[in-house]
Order: C-alpha cells, then sequence, then structure tokens
C-alpha cells in the first residue's frame, strides 16, 4: 500500500464491522518517550507525515520535545503523556490514558517505538481492543539477562513487529522466540530530497564554513553522531597519525559533529587523548549541527567507526545520498547499506591500521573515481533506503495489522 493509498483504504473498527459502518481514514497512534533528536524521533515524525499525506490521521504521544513543531507544520497532533519514565505506577497510568485517548480519537492502530511506552500501549491495545505494532530499533542491551530480556520481549509481541534492519531482524530471531510471520524488515528510511547534493546552497556552505573556521584547502574527515562511547571517536583519533605520515602532511581537520548530550566525562576523555596525540590543531568537537546536509558538502570522507553495531546506522546512508564516500566499520547496519568499494570502505572494529589505511585511500582518490563513487552511492540510497519506501512498507505492515483485527473479529 502506497502513501497514496491510505485515504481509500478499507478502514474498519473491527466492531465497526459488524455494525456495518462506513468507511473512514485510518487513525495511527504512535508512542515513544520524547520528541527530541534521534533516529527513533526521526523516523516517528518520517511517518506521521506518510500518514498525513495519505489522507490518514496522524497521532504521537510522548514526553514532548524539539520535533512538536515539525509535527503540527504538517498537519499531525501531539499529546503529552509522561511515556518516558519506567515508574510501574507511571506506566500504570499511562495505560488508562492511552486507552482514553484511543476511544476519544477512534484511533485504529498503536505503534510502539520504544520499550516503556510499549508496555503500556500492549495493555491499552488489548483493552480498546485493537491492533498494536511495535519496531524493534535496536538490540537492547541485558538480550543475556533473564529479566531484561523480558522486559525487551515486548518489542516482540506486537500483532505486527518491524525490524529495522536485517541486522535486527536476526537478533530477534537469534534471542526471541516469535512468529515470523508477524516480522517485517522495514529499513530505515532517508529523505533523498533533503539530502541532495543540487539543493545545498553556496550561501549554506560558506556560513558553515566560516562557523568551523574551514579554508577548503584542508581535507575534512567527518564523524557525524552523539558524543559517546561507542560511536568510536577515540578509534578513530588513534588512526589520524598514520593517515598523516601516509598522506606526507597534515592538513586536515577531522570535525566531531554531534552533542555529548551531558556525557561530559567522555567529551574529556576524547579532548585528552587529542591532546596527548598532539592533535588539538586537527580534532575539533563541534557540537550540534542544524544544517547536516551542508555538512556533508564539506566533508571529504564521513567516518562511522562505531566498536558497537549499529541497528541501522543513518549516517552512512545520508552521507551515500550526498554523494560523499563512507569509512564504516564492519558490523551491524553498515554491512547493508555500505557497498565496499563502491560507495565505501568497511574496516575491522578497533584495528586501527585497517581505519588508517582506508581513510588514506579515500583522500587520495581521483576527481574521477570520486565522481563515480559519488553516483553510485546516491543512487545505491534512492533504490534501497529511501524515504519512501520506508513509508510505503509501513503503511503495508498497519495495513497487514488491520486485516489480521477484521479476520478476528469475524
Amino acid at each position: 500500500m502506497s502513501a497514496s493509498e491510505i485515504k481509500t483504504q478499507s478502514v474498519y473498527r473491527p466492531e465497526q464491522q459488524a455494525q456495518g459502518a462506513d468507511y473512514r481514514p485510518a487513525v495511527i497512534l504512535q508512542v515513544l518517550p520524547e520528541l527530541d533528536t534521534g533516529g527513533v524521533e526521526r523516523g516517528t515524525v518520517d511517518i506521521a507525515r506518510a500518514i498525513v499525506d495519505g489522507g490518514g490521521v496522524a497521532l504521537v504521544a510522548s514526553q514532548g520535545g524539539r520535533l512538536e513543531r515539525e509535527l503540527d507544520r504538517f498537519g499531525a497532533r501531539h499529546i503529552t503523556l509522561p511515556l518516558k519514565s519506567k515508574n510501574l505506577f507511571t506506566m500504570r497510568r499511562n495505560i488508562d490514558a492511552l486507552v482514553d485517548l484511543i476511544r476519544a480519537e477512534g484511533v485504529d492502530i498503536i505503534h510502539a517505538r520504544s520499550r516503556a511506552p510499549a508496555w503500556s500501549a500492549y495493555f491499552a491495545a488489548r483493552k480498546a481492543g485493537i491492533p498494536f505494532v511495535t519496531t524493534f530499533h535496536g538490540t537492547y542491551s541485558g538480550y543475556n539477562n533473564l529479566f531484561k530480556k523480558r522486559y525487551n520481549a515486548i518489542m516482540t509481541m506486537g500483532d505486527q513487529v518491524i525490524a529495522i534492519s536485517n541486522h535486527i531482524a536476526d537478533h530477534i530471531r537469534k534471542f526471541y522466540k516469535m512468529d515470523s510471520a508477524r516480522l517485517n524488515i522495514v529499513p530505515r528510511g532517508t529523505n533523498t530530497d533533503l539530502f541532495n547534493p543540487e539543493n545545498v546552497s553556496q550561501e549554506r556552505l560558506i556560513a558553515l564554513s566560516n562557523q568551523w573556521r574551514l579554508t577548503g584547502e584542508e581535507y575534512v574527515i567527518m564523524l557525524p553522531g552523539r558524543i559517546t562511547r561507542w560511536k568510536g571517536h577515540c578509534f578513530l583519533i588513534k588512526a589520524l597519525p598514520a593517515v598523516f605520515e601516509a598522506l606526507g602532511h597534515r592538513n586536515v581537520r577531522c570535525l566531531m559533529v554531534g552533542s555529548d548530550q551531558g556525557r561530559t566525562a567522555y567529551r574529556d576523555e576524547v579532548l585528552a587523548l587529542t591532546k596527548k596525540l598532539g592533535l588539538e590543531d586537527i580534532v575539533h568537537i563541534v557540537d550540534h549541527c542544524a544544517d547536516m546536509p551542508a555538512a556533508y558538502m564539506l566533508a571529504d570522507v564521513v567516518a562511522c567507526p562505531s566498536t558497537d553495531p549499529e541497528a541501522f546506522g543513518r549516517i552512512p546512508s545520508e552521507a551515500q545520498a550526498m554523494g560523499r564516500p563512507v569509512v564504516s566499520t564492519a558490523h551491524g547496519g553498515a554491512m547493508e547499506t555500505v557497498l565496499p568499494g563502491e560507495t565505501g570502505w568497511l574496516v575491522t572494529p578497533h584495528e586501527v591500521d585497517q581505519l588508517s589505511v582506508a581513510l588514506t585511500q579515500v583522500l587520495r582518490l581521483t576527481p574521477e573515481k570520486r565522481a563515480a563513487l559519488a553516483q553510485k552511492g546516491r543512487r545505491h540510497v534512492i533504490e534501497n533506503y529511501s524515504l519512501t519506501q520506508m513509508a510505503e512498507k509501513t503503511l503495508a505492515v498497519y495495513e497487514k495489522a488491520l486485516k489480521g483485527a477484521i479476520r478476528n473479529a469475524a
């Protein structure tokens, strides 16, 4: 089912079917802890937009955040509930609040994107008699611990379950028991209109270059992502001296683009390693960037040296959509999104020498090879990881959930 078909889709609440009620647009409620920056939040907003564009009604319940305004702009609606809380009493109250919301708004499907709100949403869905859909966004910690595994397992209890990559689908199959017929693989989508080099003006590039004090003469190695240990900042920093030796110069800037989100101890550790290796003039933490398309355009190579597997990893996909070569560690979602030797390079986690060699190879690319790689990378994302494909596949999952509910009610 495409985004454009949701408005004409035959959508019944099961109890309405028995009464011969008229068709009406689907009402989809997504629940998550908060609506700030991040992959879960971004995906929630993108699907809300697809629902609205298709003629449906999109509701999002969370504790709130900066993306609320974006929902308002395209006609979705946010409802503030304390869904970030893991307090059992609060989670219990959230069940009743969600049941009231479902009944007041005529919600057809509740879609949970995180564990704590998923527990409340599960019981609310069962009380209200509507389908429960989940998206399994990560491997989640503690899957070898019996108690934590049970807590995580709520994400496999949907009438339909979405895995955001083959890597996550394999993880679910390995550690959790569930009917494979309920499992759907829907890769994260990239907005290829937003992340399009043709849509980035020179004015935006100049403004960001000035902000970051770039001259345009240096090579730029960029690591986008929040400042947290598993993103591999120290892994990348350790690889830089060998890159300089291979190039024969230090005319390089390594930009860490992301917020520490209060992780000041790790940020200090990154800065201490930078100082120890004498790279204070090379490595710069530039914090949050509001114009990532322009940021990618300033990069000669985008590094994704995560030390733990990414569930999907939006950075490689965004960078390729912008025609930028990617150097990533060979695990998790990057094994699906990066084509070695065609759109980027994959290296073994923690292998500093491999990372140095790969970065050097990218920086030495001829203009012709760089152009060919850029073309291949963008085409790869458009064909396999576009926002349109994610939207269509997610709406198809909703259709499956609704048809299942109708069958069960018949």
